[in-house]
Protein backbone atom coordinates (compact mmCIF):
# COMPACT_ATOMS: atom_id res chain seq x y z
CA UNK A 1 0.00 0.00 0.00
CA UNK A 2 1.37 2.89 -1.36
CA UNK A 3 2.47 5.45 1.95
CA UNK A 4 3.31 9.33 2.30
CA UNK A 5 7.31 9.41 3.14
CA UNK A 6 7.93 10.41 7.34
CA UNK A 7 9.42 13.81 6.96
CA UNK A 8 10.05 16.23 9.60
CA UNK A 9 6.81 18.34 8.59
CA UNK A 10 4.30 15.71 8.92
CA UNK A 11 6.02 13.16 11.41
CA UNK A 12 4.29 12.13 14.64
CA UNK A 13 5.63 12.87 17.23
CA UNK A 14 2.34 13.39 19.96
CA UNK A 15 1.21 9.65 20.44
CA UNK A 16 2.49 7.85 16.55
CA UNK A 17 0.64 4.98 17.82
CA UNK A 18 -2.35 6.24 16.22
CA UNK A 19 -0.78 7.68 13.11
CA UNK A 20 -0.75 6.34 9.71
CA UNK A 21 0.89 7.87 6.72
CA UNK A 22 -0.96 5.63 4.10
CA UNK A 23 -2.31 7.08 1.13
CA UNK A 24 -5.82 5.50 1.24
CA UNK A 25 -6.49 6.46 5.05
CA UNK A 26 -5.80 10.05 3.71
CA UNK A 27 -7.60 9.94 1.03
CA UNK A 28 -10.52 8.43 2.69
CA UNK A 29 -10.33 10.90 5.75
CA UNK A 30 -10.37 14.07 3.28
CA UNK A 31 -13.10 12.17 1.08
CA UNK A 32 -15.63 12.13 4.02
CA UNK A 33 -15.21 15.91 5.25
CA UNK A 34 -16.41 18.82 3.91
CA UNK A 35 -14.61 22.16 5.36
CA UNK A 36 -10.66 22.57 5.34
CA UNK A 37 -8.72 24.54 7.51
CA UNK A 38 -5.97 26.26 5.11
CA UNK A 39 -3.23 27.40 7.20
CA UNK A 40 -0.74 29.77 5.51
CA UNK A 41 1.22 32.74 6.58
CA UNK A 42 1.53 36.57 5.26
CA UNK A 43 4.35 39.02 6.36
CA UNK A 44 5.04 36.00 9.60
CA UNK A 45 1.17 36.43 10.42
CA UNK A 46 -0.50 32.90 10.10
CA UNK A 47 -3.71 32.29 9.55
CA UNK A 48 -6.32 29.75 8.99
CA UNK A 49 -9.27 29.85 6.68
CA UNK A 50 -12.22 27.24 6.09
CA UNK A 51 -12.83 26.68 2.75
CA UNK A 52 -14.56 23.83 0.40
CA UNK A 53 -12.43 21.22 -1.12
CA UNK A 54 -12.07 18.65 -3.91
CA UNK A 55 -9.90 15.88 -4.05
CA UNK A 56 -8.70 13.76 -6.92
CA UNK A 57 -5.90 11.48 -6.55
CA UNK A 58 -3.28 13.59 -4.57
CA UNK A 59 -4.41 16.52 -5.56
CA UNK A 60 -6.49 18.75 -3.55
CA UNK A 61 -8.66 21.65 -5.28
CA UNK A 62 -10.10 25.29 -3.60
CA UNK A 63 -11.30 27.59 -5.37
CA UNK A 64 -12.23 31.81 -4.64
CA UNK A 65 -12.75 34.77 -5.69
CA UNK A 66 -9.77 36.29 -7.92
CA UNK A 67 -10.06 39.42 -6.09
CA UNK A 68 -9.00 37.57 -2.20
CA UNK A 69 -5.53 38.09 -0.75
CA UNK A 70 -5.90 34.46 0.25
CA UNK A 71 -6.29 33.26 -2.82
CA UNK A 72 -3.55 35.78 -4.73
CA UNK A 73 -1.03 34.90 -1.47
CA UNK A 74 -1.40 31.08 -2.06
CA UNK A 75 -0.87 31.21 -5.92
CA UNK A 76 2.63 32.92 -4.87
CA UNK A 77 3.49 29.17 -3.98
CA UNK A 78 4.11 29.98 -0.38
CA UNK A 79 3.64 26.72 1.67
CA UNK A 80 0.29 25.25 2.68
CA UNK A 81 -0.83 23.66 5.45
CA UNK A 82 -4.26 21.86 5.66
CA UNK A 83 -6.42 20.21 7.74
CA UNK A 84 -9.51 18.37 7.78
CA UNK A 85 -10.80 16.36 10.95
CA UNK A 86 -14.08 14.79 11.85
CA UNK A 87 -15.25 14.63 15.50
CA UNK A 88 -16.56 10.83 16.53
CA UNK A 89 -17.03 11.34 20.02
CA UNK A 90 -16.53 12.81 23.11
CA UNK A 91 -14.53 10.66 25.84
CA UNK A 92 -15.58 11.48 29.51
CA UNK A 93 -12.65 10.17 31.74
CA UNK A 94 -13.01 9.47 35.60
CA UNK A 95 -10.42 11.97 35.56
CA UNK A 96 -11.30 16.02 33.95
CA UNK A 97 -7.59 15.14 33.03
CA UNK A 98 -8.11 11.97 30.75
CA UNK A 99 -11.35 13.86 29.24
CA UNK A 100 -10.63 13.45 25.21
CA UNK A 101 -12.12 12.59 22.02
CA UNK A 102 -12.52 10.13 19.61
CA UNK A 103 -11.48 12.07 16.08
CA UNK A 104 -10.54 11.41 12.49
CA UNK A 105 -8.19 13.76 11.26
CA UNK A 106 -5.59 14.74 8.45
CA UNK A 107 -2.60 17.23 8.12
CA UNK A 108 -1.80 17.89 4.50
CA UNK A 109 1.57 20.02 3.24
CA UNK A 110 2.37 21.37 -0.16
CA UNK A 111 2.40 24.34 -2.45
CA UNK A 112 -0.48 25.76 -4.39
CA UNK A 113 -0.93 26.36 -7.92
CA UNK A 114 -3.29 28.00 -10.42
CA UNK A 115 -5.05 25.79 -12.53
CA UNK A 116 -4.94 26.83 -15.88
CA UNK A 117 -8.39 27.85 -17.76
CA UNK A 118 -8.55 25.05 -20.01
CA UNK A 119 -8.93 22.68 -16.72
CA UNK A 120 -10.73 25.34 -14.66
CA UNK A 121 -14.29 24.02 -15.19
CA UNK A 122 -13.25 20.70 -14.51
CA UNK A 123 -11.73 21.51 -10.79
CA UNK A 124 -14.46 23.13 -10.14
CA UNK A 125 -16.58 20.17 -11.31
CA UNK A 126 -14.58 18.05 -8.32
CA UNK A 127 -15.21 20.66 -5.54
CA UNK A 128 -19.24 20.34 -6.47
CA UNK A 129 -18.98 16.69 -6.99
CA UNK A 130 -17.26 16.37 -3.31
CA UNK A 131 -19.48 18.89 -1.71
CA UNK A 132 -23.04 16.57 -3.29
CA UNK A 133 -22.11 13.75 -5.94
CA UNK A 134 -24.28 14.42 -9.47
CA UNK A 135 -24.89 17.68 -8.46
CA UNK A 136 -22.83 19.58 -11.36
CA UNK A 137 -25.28 17.51 -13.89
CA UNK A 138 -27.91 18.82 -12.76
CA UNK A 139 -27.21 22.38 -11.89
CA UNK A 140 -26.22 25.74 -14.13
CA UNK A 141 -22.36 25.64 -15.03
CA UNK A 142 -20.39 28.72 -14.52
CA UNK A 143 -20.65 31.37 -17.03
CA UNK A 144 -17.83 33.15 -18.86
CA UNK A 145 -18.23 35.97 -16.69
CA UNK A 146 -18.36 33.49 -13.42
CA UNK A 147 -15.19 31.49 -14.31
CA UNK A 148 -13.23 34.90 -14.82
CA UNK A 149 -14.12 35.99 -11.44
CA UNK A 150 -12.77 32.72 -9.55
CA UNK A 151 -9.73 31.41 -9.00
CA UNK A 152 -9.51 27.83 -8.77
CA UNK A 153 -6.10 26.31 -7.28
CA UNK A 154 -4.55 23.10 -6.78
CA UNK A 155 -2.33 21.69 -4.04
CA UNK A 156 -0.46 18.93 -4.53
CA UNK A 157 -0.11 16.57 -1.83
CA UNK A 158 3.24 16.42 -1.20
CA UNK A 159 3.41 15.35 2.65
CA UNK A 160 0.34 14.18 4.91
CA UNK A 161 0.20 11.78 7.99
CA UNK A 162 -3.80 10.65 9.40
CA UNK A 163 -4.39 10.56 13.02
CA UNK A 164 -7.32 8.89 14.32
CA UNK A 165 -8.59 8.33 18.03
CA UNK A 166 -10.97 5.34 19.01
CA UNK A 167 -12.17 3.76 22.08
CA UNK A 168 -13.10 4.49 25.45
CA UNK A 169 -11.16 6.33 27.92
CA UNK A 170 -7.93 5.34 29.47
CA UNK A 171 -7.71 6.34 33.47
CA UNK A 172 -4.85 6.12 36.07
CA UNK A 173 -5.16 2.81 37.49
CA UNK A 174 -6.04 4.29 41.13
CA UNK A 175 -9.27 5.75 39.48
CA UNK A 176 -10.86 3.08 38.03
CA UNK A 177 -12.98 2.76 41.30
CA UNK A 178 -14.31 5.53 41.30
CA UNK A 179 -18.23 5.97 41.04
CA UNK A 180 -17.98 8.23 38.51
CA UNK A 181 -19.53 7.83 34.65
CA UNK A 182 -17.36 7.29 32.19
CA UNK A 183 -17.32 6.51 28.30
CA UNK A 184 -17.67 7.65 25.10
CA UNK A 185 -20.53 10.13 23.97
CA UNK A 186 -20.88 9.13 20.43
CA UNK A 187 -21.39 12.06 17.67
CA UNK A 188 -22.37 12.17 14.26
CA UNK A 189 -23.19 14.43 11.37
CA UNK A 190 -26.55 13.32 9.91
CA UNK A 191 -28.16 14.93 6.81
CA UNK A 192 -32.25 16.51 7.87
CA UNK A 193 -34.66 16.40 5.60
CA UNK A 194 -34.12 19.07 2.72
CA UNK A 195 -35.78 22.73 3.17
CA UNK A 196 -36.86 24.48 -0.04
CA UNK A 197 -36.06 27.89 -1.33
CA UNK A 198 -38.91 30.05 -0.59
CA UNK A 199 -38.98 31.31 -3.85
CA UNK A 200 -39.27 27.25 -5.28
CA UNK A 201 -41.95 26.66 -7.56
CA UNK A 202 -44.70 24.73 -5.68
CA UNK A 203 -44.57 21.15 -6.07
CA UNK A 204 -41.00 20.83 -7.41
CA UNK A 205 -39.41 18.15 -5.40
CA UNK A 206 -35.59 17.55 -4.59
CA UNK A 207 -33.69 15.39 -7.79
CA UNK A 208 -32.46 11.92 -6.77
CA UNK A 209 -28.91 13.34 -5.95
CA UNK A 210 -30.32 15.35 -3.05
CA UNK A 211 -32.42 12.49 -2.35
CA UNK A 212 -30.23 9.89 -2.08
CA UNK A 213 -28.57 11.25 0.74
CA UNK A 214 -31.07 11.16 3.08
CA UNK A 215 -33.64 8.42 2.22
Amino acid sequence: MKKFEKKNRNKLRRIPGRGSYKQKVVHEILDQGFVAHVGFSIDSQPYVIPMAYGRKGNTLYLHGAASSRLINSLKQGIPVCVTVTHLDGIVLARSAFHHSMNYRSVVVFGGAIVVTPEHKERALEIISEHILKDRWQVARKPNPKELKATTVLKINIEEASAKVRTGPPVDEKEDYNMSVWAGVIPVEQVYGTPIPDPQLDPGLLPGVEVRQIYQ
